[in-house]
């Protein structure tokens, strides 16, 4: 673990070099917005000033030169175009491919690149597939053999980790249905615990930030809004359109009804940020606390020390912290789906 932190100490250093000739130019913001944001290229490091990094595929549609299928190696991290598409350094589009057409115009094009959090989904999605599908051999290879009960090593873990969600937050929030939704509830915490744990990485493959990508948590959010939604209950539907309230709250002015349409849509709002907030910030903090080293450097070597040895420590500690949220994360975001979802099952009152 020693060597990991100094490790990841010493890939974000050398980062930070390449943005500034010293310590006292270091731009920290753009630093910081650089490394959470998506990119077209998987930087690893820069050493002595040099990137080194995986080149990705770049797919557009561009107004004058149509589709165009090349590595975005040719754009030489953003310094340089190729058939007149390059990457925006500012303006609205910063950090898009732009096209120049041939009368000086910036355009948009239409863009289906594979970037680095589309490739680190791909990437995770492979081995959460492998993963599972391993465990699930193993039950298939112990059908019909009763002496092998209990599963061990990493197949009992994750049974272990199984149970615990469907015992713990599935079926106690859902109900009776809860098999129907436990694929879905199960993939959502799998993929979200594997990606906050793989974020944390600082080499590669690690490194994307996945889930702190709002399109990420969006469509993660998107998924269970049509889970609530398409598979509700008629009663479900009766209570938001017509609540049992007093009438006044119902009419003439519909408040009531209202306020429970309006929790339809605000309920997924609030899944999406909040997974993507928390794993947003906590990517900042690691990073800003370990600019601390490099912004310190001009004010002598006493201090420079001390706060270096501040910086690795709150560094240790915001990573200890980040593998329970990664955890916490995931558990909050199954438990509300599994709430919202539960919440949509509602059946007709019987009366004595």
């Amino acid at each position: 673990m020693k060597h990991a932190w100094i490790l990841l100490l010493l890939l974000l250093g050398t980062s930070a070099v390449g943005y500034a000739n010293d310590a006292s130019e270091l731009n920290v913001r753009e630093l910081i917005i650089e490394h959470i944001s998506d990119s077209y290229e998987w930087h690893i490091a820069t050493v002595s000033g040099r990137h080194i990094s995986i080149p990705l595929p770049v797919i557009v549609k561009g107004k004058d030169s149509g589709w165009q299928v090349f590595s975005s190696a040719q754009l030489h991290h953003g310094h340089a175009s190729y058939h007149g598409f390059s990457i925006a350094e500012d303006g609205t589009y910063k950090g898009k491919i732009i096209e120049t057409l041939a009368n000086g115009d910036e355009y948009r094009p239409c863009d289906f690149s594979m970037t680095k959090n589309a490739a680190s989904l791909l990437f995770s999605s492979m081995v959460l597939i492998i993963i599972i599908l391993s465990c699930a051999r193993w039950y298939r290879k112990r059908e019909g053999k009763p002496q092998e009960l209990s599963p061990k090593g990493f197949v009992a873990f994750v049974e272990m980790v199984v149970m615990s969600v469907v015992d713990d937050i599935i079926k106690p929030c859902i109900g009776k249905n809860y098999k129907r939704y436990t694929p879905y509830l199960l993939t959502v915490f799998f993929f979200i615990i594997f990606n906050n744990l793989l974020g944390l990485v600082p080499i590669f493959p690690g490194g994307a930030n996945v889930t702190g990508n709002i399109a990420i948590t969006g469509t993660l959010a998107l998924c269970t809004f049509l889970y609530v939604n398409l598979f509700a209950t008629k009663e479900y539907w009766k209570e938001i359109f017509w609540p049992e309230v007093p009438w006044w709250l119902k009419l003439p002015l519909p408040i009531m009804p209202a306020v429970e349409f309006l929790g339809i849509f605000t309920k997924p709002f609030a899944l999406m940020i909040r997974l993507f907030a928390s794993m947003l910030a906590g990517h900042a903090l690691l990073l800003g606390l370990t600019c601390i080293v490099f912004l310190t450097v001009s004010l002598g070597a006493a201090l420079n020390s001390g706060m270096t040895l501040f910086s690795v420590i709150l560094s240790i500690f915001s990573n200890c912290v980040e593998l329970l949220v990664a955890y916490i994360q995931a558990y909050v975001f199954t438990m509300l789906s599994s709430i919202y979802i539960g919440l949509s099952q509602v059946e007709a009152h019987r009366k004595k």
